[in-house]
């Protein structure tokens, strides 16, 4: 026979557990998944991550670097991350399911959050070359970034919308930022193309060794590129040495993603939070100066999840 203390002890701890067990199942697990640990979104995905931890209650959330937009955009279809930072154009190819740009198949658990800022495709040149235009580049050396990455996937949408591919070039080099300027600086490339925020350190490290030209892709080019993530912008004057007038260009959004398993409240939390701290993600990287909540849902890709959703119409962004 059990003695009535311990019977006592025993319901009050069941009371106890039972009480405890909502917040356990509550706990709202939100990995972040970002990029290299030396690009902006790694460190953007950190201060998003520190701000989700203080904003959203029984919130446990972690940060992993990765090879960005695409890996981030299968592993949110494959459930193994709750938001992720991607750039626009491969968001839509996601959508649709591109495999030229790493889908095998549409990638349909995908849930826009936000449109952030943008990356500048900025095609330069060095003066020697010659080089004013895109028609110019034909018979030229050029690198267009590492193969499959964000870089390289705009500057084939952009060559293809001015009539031109990887063949009229004299030579094509797959090489990261830092690599492509070090060869143009000893002549051994005419012109890189770098999809990035506006003065990006390569291209400053590169406009001081060398008199540079900033090639315009006219708007009608952008127009042509058929996808919404395309936009027409422009790189203002004196972004570089030697850049004396402001040029016409695509810039491509980045955007916050998630997926249609992670609860409206908990996406719609994360929303709010984001918009409402936005200074720290400021104090992470200057790029964070264009996140908007007015243009947030401009030029998304694929629907919105319902969270966020919920949040921009709460603020009179949707109506």
């Amino acid at each position: 026979m059990v003695p009535a203390f311990l019977r006592r002890l025993l319901a009050v701890a069941g009371v106890a557990f039972i009480a405890a067990a909502p917040a356990v199942a509550q706990q709202q697990y939100i990995n972040v998944l970002t990029g290299g640990t030396s690009g902006v979104y790694y460190p953007m995905g950190v201060a998003l991550s520190q701000i989700y931890s203080k904003a959203i209650p029984n919130a446990k959330t972690s940060v992993q670097a990765t090879k960005a937009s695409a890996e981030n955009l299968n592993l949110l279809q494959a459930g193994r991350g709750e938001i992720a930072f991607t750039l626009g154009d491969s968001l839509s190819d996601a959508w649709k399911g591109v495999e030229d740009a790493g889908f095998k198949a549409p990638l349909k658990k995908l849930r826009g959050v936000a449109g952030i800022y943008p990356n500048y495709i900025q095609i330069v040149a060095s003066a020697d070359s010659g080089i004013k235009t895109l028609a110019d580049l034909k018979g030229k050396r050029i690198s267009v970034g590492a193969p499959k990455s964000g870089t390289e996937l705009n500057a084939r949408a952009i060559f293809k919308a001015a009539g031109m591919t990887y063949k009229d070039f004299a030579k094509v080099e797959y090489l990261p930022f830092g690599e492509s300027v070090e060869l143009m600086k000893n002549r051994q490339l005419d012109a890189t193309l770098q999809s990035a925020g506006l003065g990006v350190s390569s291209l400053r490290d590169l406009a001081t060794s060398v008199k540079i030209v900033v090639v315009p892709v006219p708007a009608d080019v952008v127009a042509k590129v058929g996808d919404p993530a395309y936009q027409a912008g422009t790189i203002p004057a004196n972004t570089y040495e030697g850049q004396t007038a402001n040029v016409p260009t695509a810039f491509v959004q980045n955007f916050l993603v998630t997926h249609e398993g992670v609860p409206a409240d908990t996406v719609y939390k994360m929303t709010k939070a984001m918009f409402e701290n936005v200074d720290q993600l400021l104090a992470a990287h200057a790029a964070a100066k264009a996140i908007k909540k007015e243009t947030a849902t401009q030029g998304m890709p694929l629907p919105l999840h319902p969270g966020a959703e919920k949040y921009y119409r709460e603020i009179g962004v949707l109506k």
